[in-house]
């Protein structure tokens, strides 16, 4: 390994882990052109392990690179959206059935004293939190499909529709804690078809449903943004 390569690659992470962080919250507007000399002097590292981070990150769906003109926070399009919980549908879905049919015991009571442990939501939870804990049990179950792909795919899904799930989950608290016990009971049970079924009406979303959570989006973008300038 090159002299300095070890602080290169952790400058790189660290520029990834910020700016990743930055785009998911929508810290810059859709269609924000990145200003890249400004962001590494923020960031304090220097435009090569910037350019790297903004590179990964457009691979993974976070931004959009124009030759000649640089890099661009994502647009947020009811489409795009759509179609991404569409796939998310197609793959939780399928680990559900596969969860049904290789999940231990052991496994599905850890997984519901997680549930027991962080539900019922008594109202004091942030959107955001309920959000994470909504994920932690979704990652978890994908760990019963014994698909590291799966996975990994699923986290890079979940980071991209974030923003969203924190607009929508004030209306789906409740009912959302309530489905996960439906799903890991029909996992129990080693019944596939039945714990797909309350999966798929879990997670899948209709596209007006969609555009109306957008709207309400860009309006707390660009008000939050109105109230620091």
């Amino acid at each position: 390994m090159p002299l300095g390569s070890e602080k290169a690659l952790s400058n790189v992470d660290k520029a990834y882990l910020a700016i990743k962080e930055m785009l998911i919250a929508y810290r810059f507007k859709p269609g924000e052109r990145i200003n890249e000399v400004e962001l590494a002097k923020r960031l304090g590292v220097s435009r090569t392990p910037l350019r790297e981070a903004l590179n990964r990150l457009t691979s993974e769906g976070f931004l959009s690179f124009i030759g000649g003109r640089g890099f661009f926070c994502r647009e947020f399009k009811p489409r795009e959206i759509f179609e991404l919980y569409q796939l998310r549908t197609v793959l939780e879905v399928a680990a559900t059935r596969m969860a049904s049919e290789q999940a231990t015991e052991a496994e599905i009571d850890e997984l519901e004293r997680f549930l027991d442990e962080t539900g019922p939501d008594d109202g004091r939870r942030t959107s955001e939190e309920m959000v994470d804990l909504d994920e932690e049990f979704h990652q978890r179950l994908m760990v019963f499909s014994r698909n590291a792909e799966m996975l990994q795919l699923l986290r890079n899904l979940n980071d991209r529709i974030r923003f969203f799930r924190w607009i929508e989950m004030d209306s789906r608290r409740q009912r959302t804690q309530n489905e996960h016990r439906a799903v890991l009971e029909a996992i129990r049970c080693r019944e596939p078809d039945r714990a797909a079924a309350v999966m798929e009406g879990h997670i899948s979303r209709r596209l007006d449903e969609i555009t109306g959570g957008i709207k309400e989006g860009y309006s707390r973008i660009y008000l939050s943004a109105a109230s620091t300038e």
